[in-house]
């Protein structure tokens, strides 16, 4: 049997083992603007680690409300869309508990990627660039602690990709080297930080097939 490649699988969470999650969603909330402008002004220069309200709200430095806030004045200082549509938008991410809420919905391939990878021994962890605020929205859709062996939240480590401290920690965890490792995310600019560090980088479309397979064939699964 030939050996494989790789004996430790990271994930990204949103885009990819959720099916939702990714930057263009928050752009549809605001489909008269231009999807790309509207990702640089609530995102920010996501291949960056920059003073970006949703860079730092990610790495725990501020809340969700007071990035919600900066947020909304970016986008009506912007100009590209109205104030009415800019408060109907914000008005509707409310939730009772912590301000913003987001329905989470998993993606069913990746999962089954994610229980065959676990049975067949290799190790998988979590790493993502995510807010304090979302926890509740994705923490019970999978027993996240049980089947992982280990969850890297950006928030709780006060690191976001792409900075090479928070792979480096997820393969601490892990006790993983790079050159036997997969890193699968939907954003480009932490695949390029993964390959960087001589990772296996591999790019999550929509359709998650070809990760998939790239992942299966690299694990011998």
């Amino acid at each position: 049997m030939p050996q494989r490649t790789v004996d430790t699988v990271i994930f990204d969470l949103g885009g990819v083992i959720m099916s939702n999650g990714k930057p263009s969603d928050f752009a549809n909330r605001f489909p008269e603007a231009s999807r790309a402008r509207v990702i640089e002004i609530i995102m920010g220069p996501y291949g960056q680690d920059s003073d970006h309200p949703w860079h730092r709200v990610e790495r725990g430095e501020i809340t969700m409300e007071e990035c919600r806030r900066l947020t909304r004045d970016a986008i009506i200082e912007s100009g590209i869309t109205p104030l009415v549509a800019v408060t109907q938008s914000l008005a509707s991410e409310s939730s009772s508990t912590s301000g913003i809420t987001f329905n989470f919905a998993l993606s069913e391939p990746m999962v089954e990627l994610i229980h065959e990878l676990r049975s067949d021994d290799v190790r998988i962890g979590v790493l993502t660039n995510n807010v304090r605020e979302f926890r509740e929205s994705w923490w019970s859709l999978m027993d996240f602690e049980a089947i992982f062996d280990t969850v890297v939240d950006s928030h709780e480590v006060g690191l976001r990709k792409p900075n090479p401290a928070i792979y480096h920690l997820t393969m601490d965890r892990l006790g993983a080297i790079p050159s036997r490792t997969a890193f699968l995310d939907d954003l480009q600019p932490n695949i390029d930080a993964a390959n960087a560090l001589g990772m296996y980088g591999i790019r999550v479309d929509d359709d998650p097939s070809d990760a998939i397979a790239q992942t299966r064939l690299l694990a011998q699964l």
